[in-house]
């Protein structure tokens, strides 16, 4: 099963965009093939360290896809690649 996760904070508006592109590049794929989490990086002090202001960040498997701008297409591609 592929992983993918989104790190976010309250009041991102980058975040608002990256979550709809990332939800609609998702909604093409089975849950069983596909799980995706959003983390508030405020939840915890040691992500709010790693991340501060890089955010959004996306990542697929634990891998940094994207940080602060997603591309659906550039995504979606490796979201397939990563459930090949």
């Amino acid at each position: 099963m592929t992983e993918v996760e989104l790190y976010t904070k309250p009041g991102c508006h980058l975040c608002d965009v990256a979550r709809e592109i990332v939800e609609t590049v998702l909604a093409d794929y089975p849950e069983e093939e596909v799980a995706f989490v959003e983390t508030d990086i405020l939840s915890a002090p040691a992500l709010m360290a790693e991340y501060g202001e890089k955010i959004p960040v996306v990542t697929i498997d634990g891998e940094i896809h994207s940080i602060w701008r997603v591309d659906g297409g550039r995504f979606r591609a490796a979201v397939d690649a990563a459930s090949a």
